[in-house]
């Protein structure tokens, strides 16, 4: 792997890492006071930032397997790690969901008045603030490194910020009198913010494993392709990969005479022109085909 490929995910692990202290402060601080309070929705919210921080973790260790080089076992490198260890966020947070629901259901039976006070809103809109500052700063990142784990993150965090806003309106609720149903039934409603960002990332990530197409113009392919010397027509152009690891492959018909030699050079000069044009591009095969001399 050369120094530029290592230097960005270093970046990344970077990012991971400070992102990581970050939900476990907002964590400790949500959980601790929600236990002393006996407020559930203000724990489950807590259990949610500790995921985060778990989702963090799994980050960094699918990154130490991305970041790794090409090896005759993996011939088009280790990129799709990240993709994969994605899909273990998303499978942290159905988990956490699950806990949520439980729980939920438990207090709608087993009813208990949590004490709301002004440290409970404190505390809250603290977390709050942090939770929006890594949000904005890990998409950002995420989308300027084209990182999958970066991107599946900060929607993890984007759930806690729903999430927030929601414990907080239940602590309004319940100063205003409505203590016994509000809790768990915020506390479900939690749950289902963070099984909907679960089921993004599944998504996305399974978009990629499963080689749909790429996002990438296909129109400009096309133009590259024909502005090249020798290249008559381009057609079934196929793309897949990850937003920074496309890969794609396309057949080009040119005079049928043309010597294996120039076909070659052809051949060379579309794959260059097409990285070039969009450095998205890793990897471009070119099927050569002879034009049919009828055709105009």
């Amino acid at each position: 792997m050369n120094t530029d490929a290592r230097e960005h995910y270093s970046r990344i692990r970077r990012i991971l890492i400070l992102v990581l202290i970050l939900n476990w402060l907002v964590a400790l601080a949500k959980i601790l006071y929600g236990l002393f309070s006996r407020c559930a929705s203000m724990t489950a919210d807590g259990f949610h930032s500790l995921s985060d921080g778990a989702s963090n973790i799994i980050g960094i260790i699918g990154i130490h397997f991305a970041c790794q080089p090409q090896d005759l076992d993996h011939p088009y490198g280790h990129k799709k790690y990240e993709t994969f260890f994605s899909l273990g966020i998303a499978a942290l947070l159905f988990l956490v969901c699950f806990n949520l629901l439980k729980e939920g259901v438990r207090r709608l039976y087993n009813p208990i008045v949590p004490r709301v006070d002004i440290k409970s809103f404190i505390i809250m809109a603290f977390t709050l603030g942090i939770n929006f500052a890594v949000m904005k700063y890990e998409y950002k990142k995420g989308q300027l490194l084209q990182s999958d784990i970066l991107i599946s993150d900060s929607r993890h965090t984007k759930a806690d910020i729903f999430t927030s806003l929601s414990v907080i309106i239940t602590l309004i609720v319940i100063k205003l009198g409505y203590p016994i149903l509000c809790d768990p039934i915020t506390t479900l409603i939690i749950a289902l913010f963070i099984a909907q960002a679960g089921f993004e990332i599944v998504k996305h990530s399974s978009d990629i494993l499963c080689d749909t197409v790429a996002i990438v113009d296909v129109k400009k392919i096309i133009d590259i392709v024909l502005g090249i010397k020798g290249v008559k027509t381009c057609h079934k152009i196929r793309t897949r990969g990850r937003p920074d690891d496309i890969h794609v492959d396309l057949h080009v018909q040119v005079n049928p005479d043309m010597h294996m030699d120039v076909a070659h050079k052809i051949s060379y000069a579309i794959e260059e022109a097409i990285k070039k044009g969009i450095p998205e591009v890793a990897d471009v095969v070119v099927h050569m085909e002879p034009r049919d001399k009828s055709a105009k």
